[in-house]
């Protein structure tokens, strides 16, 4: 760690990529979480998910990874007591954006309506068919 440690006006350390990128070994474990850096190496064994989903994110852009989980209230609390600082502002373009998970979310909408309405609406026509074909056996 340098020697001029930048600070945002409330007090807050940043810190450049290329420093998050070094801790990524057992001694040091870093992710970025929505800009927020994190250091986890202490929680890397009681990690429910493992320490080895830690570990593939360390010295990177964990915010997908976190937010596709769906962690629990309780697990967002626990991760706020490990935060360290934040990514620098003049490296936040070099990372993938949040609106990038905004954009995941809204495919994710469309994989909804493909896998429940239309087979629905599929087993109701099957039905009808059935009931069609059965009736006129009669």
């Amino acid at each position: 760690m340098g020697e001029n440690v930048e600070k945002s006006p409330d007090g807050v350390r940043y810190y450049r990529l290329s420093e998050i990128e070094e801790q990524n070994s057992f001694k040091s474990t870093w992710v970025i979480i929505h800009h927020k850096v994190y250091d986890v190496t202490k929680f890397l064994e009681e990690h429910p998910g493992g320490e080895e989903v830690l570990r593939e994110q360390a010295g990177g852009n964990a915010t997908e990874s976190f937010e596709d989980v769906g962690h629990s209230t309780d697990a967002r609390e626990m991760a706020s007591t490990m935060v360290i600082g934040e990514l620098h502002p003049d490296d936040r373009h070099k990372i993938a954006s949040p609106v990038e998970t905004l954009v995941t979310t809204v495919k994710e909408e469309t994989s909804w309506w493909s896998n429940w309405v239309i087979p629905a609406l599929a087993a109701a026509i099957v039905t009808l068919l059935y009931r069609m074909y059965t009736t006129d056996s009669d």
